[in-house]
């Protein structure tokens, strides 16, 4: 069923205000009294609402609702005054535009057809009075759409031509210019899948998304997948790049397979809380994820580890297996405190959250598809989408210290080798 826009919203309560019952009643008196020349009238100003009401459906069709576009390339675009023949009259109307951001103006089918003299046959004016008297507008109008050709279906298959080309174009774009400092890894579950997505922020402090891989569950075959994609298309997987992720054990085993002691990686602050708190009583959850944010929101990496300590002590007193789970990721949970990240910088590297808003985008702009045709059509709108959301992107926070820290991570990394030597 489709979502009124407030344009169309606006145009069907004039219709209804136009056809409501005392209103239709009022017309018919008319007509009944002036004979042709007041239902001439009738007919011309029922189509004109309808005719308005109809382009303004197939624009919909074509671009989605307002806060729910099918297709991020395009895009409402105002109206403009225009005309269309009621029967062999011509009348004024108000056209609705559609763009296509790389192909320019789309023609409305609606709009071409209503345009040739004799496109409201006599047929289609007596379904809209018999749907006004029926108190059934919006069947009314959307018969009415379909005279004019506005197919559902020829709609979707310009929806999954365009869709596909973003896909290619996002799974073929060249990674080799993009210098990664760091890699937010996480998936998204659509249905029965799994999605591996990888978020690169670049030494400029610049988000983009990399690219997806997908499987049947988040696991290590999945993860090395995605990285010989990756490196394919010519990005640079370094152990300087720091990975920050939610705990999976599947991608945490790839990534140490890859880089072994080398590994530079963060555990997300946010989902490691979640953890702790599954294990308590509801009393001492609230306590437990105070204590562990304060421990984290420490400068250095010696003030940190001290408050973890003091909070793996304090867990022992409430669950065993939930202090066993802070130390499972104890010093990964510090790896930007070890590297002496500053505090802007290193407060958006704890957590997953810049992964997490991608997603929160690609839910939004997803909402509207309420029935999914394998995997071919869940990748061309997880591709899309993702290119979608990368006009939204902002430079990470702190990204003026990325240079520093890269110094750190080339200073430390030359100190262990000096060591092993």
């Amino acid at each position: 069923m489709l979502v009124n826009t407030k344009q169309r919203k606006k145009a069907m309560n004039g219709f209804r205000q136009m056809s409501g019952k005392e209103q239709a009643l009022g017309m018919l008196i008319n007509v009944i009294n002036g004979g042709k020349q007041a239902l001439d009238a009738l007919m011309l100003d029922l189509g004109r609402s309808v005719a308005e009401s109809i382009m303004l459906i197939e624009r919909e069709e074509i671009a989605g609702p307002d806060y729910h576009p099918s297709d991020p390339m395009i895009q409402k675009w105002a109206h403009e005054k225009g005309s269309v023949y009621i029967g062999d009259q011509k009348v004024k109307v108000t056209r609705p535009r559609a763009r296509h951001m790389e192909l320019g103006e789309i023609a409305l089918n609606s709009y071409q057809s209503m345009r040739n003299p004799g496109a409201f046959s006599e047929e289609i004016l007596a379904n809209i009075c018999l749907g006004i008297t029926q108190n059934k507008y919006k069947d009314t109008v959307i018969q009415s759409a379909k005279a004019f050709g506005v197919s559902p279906s020829t709609l979707s298959n310009k929806v999954i031509e365009l869709t596909a080309k973003k896909l290619e174009e996002f799974q073929q774009r060249s990674l080799a210019d993009f210098q990664a400092f760091a890699i937010f890894l996480d998936t998204i579950h659509r249905g029965d899948k799994a999605f591996l997505v990888a978020l690169g922020v670049n030494v400029l402090g610049e988000k983009k998304a990399l690219g997806f891989w997908e499987g049947s569950s988040e696991n290590s075959e999945i993860c090395k997948e995605l990285f010989a994609n990756l490196e394919s298309r010519g990005l640079k997987l370094s152990n300087r790049v720091i990975f920050v992720t939610d705990g999976g054990t599947g991608i945490i085993k790839a990534l140490r397979d890859r880089f072994g002691k080398k590994l530079l990686h963060q555990r997300c602050a946010i989902h490691k809380s979640r953890n702790l708190q599954k294990h308590l009583a509801k009393p001492y959850r609230k306590e437990a994820h105070r204590k562990l944010m304060a421990a984290l929101e420490q400068n250095t990496y010696a003030d940190a580890k001290k408050m973890l300590l003091e909070l793996e002590k304090w867990l022992r007193t409430k669950n065993e297996s939930a202090a066993d789970s802070l130390l499972e990721a104890f010093e990964e949970l510090m790896t930007v405190h070890r590297l002496k990240i500053p505090a802007r910088l290193r407060k958006t590297l704890l957590t997953t959250n810049p992964i997490e808003s991608m997603f929160s985008l690609v839910r939004h702009v997803e909402k509207n598809i309420k029935r999914t045709r394998g995997s071919a059509m869940l990748q061309r709108w997880l591709g899309a989408t993702l290119l979608h959301c990368e006009q939204q992107f902002h430079k990470l926070r702190g990204s003026d210290d990325i240079s520093q820290v890269l110094q750190a991570i080339e200073a430390e990394q030359a100190c262990d080798i000096k060591r092993a030597a």
